[in-house]
């Protein structure tokens, strides 16, 4: 007759539920890389954070934001990412960033917000989040960054 220890129960188990796990890449809070051209990734591939279709039928809530760092990436044409730390209200809230092109005093204007179900039953504690955001590159001049109003950095391309 087979006999199952419980050590072999154990390890068929992890070996089943490893299987399940999800992989790196579906990460929400892992760094967006700007495509290369040439790639046929779809604008959520790009930017994992934009606004959806879908949330129109969502309720609009704020984020509590910590720091924010830009990152000038020593490539050519130079690229600029956007680090931001912070908290969403729930862990039901989505994160949703926004990034304009420069305006004419080359201010480039990020709006960051969530997006929740507000029907969804949610536990009350705030969700950390760290996002790289790529911002990507800009012709030659003076930029200054700001997040929900709130200046972030400057830099020159």
């Amino acid at each position: 007759m087979f006999r199952l220890s419980l050590a072999s129960i154990g390890m068929m188990l992890m070996l089943l539920l490893s299987a399940c796990a999800t992989p790196a890449e579906a990460d929400p809070n892992a760094p967006v890389v700007s495509p290369t051209e040439g790639t046929a990734e779809t604008p959520a591939q790009v930017n994992p954070y934009q606004p959806l279709e879908s949330d129109a039928a969502l309720q609009r809530g704020e984020v509590f934001i910590d720091s924010t760092e830009l990152l000038i990436l020593e490539s050519y044409p130079v690229q600029i990412n956007l680090v931001l730390q912070g908290n969403l209200p729930t862990p039901c809230h989505q994160l949703r960033i926004v990034a304009n092109q420069p305006d004419e005093n080359n201010h480039i204007l990020v709006e960051v917000y969530s997006v929740v179900d507000a029907e969804q039953v949610c536990i009350q504690m705030l969700e950390t989040f760290e996002v790289t955001y790529s911002l990507g590159s800009f012709p030659s001049g003076n930029y200054t960054v700001l997040v929900n109003g709130e200046v972030a950095g400057t830099f020159d391309s």
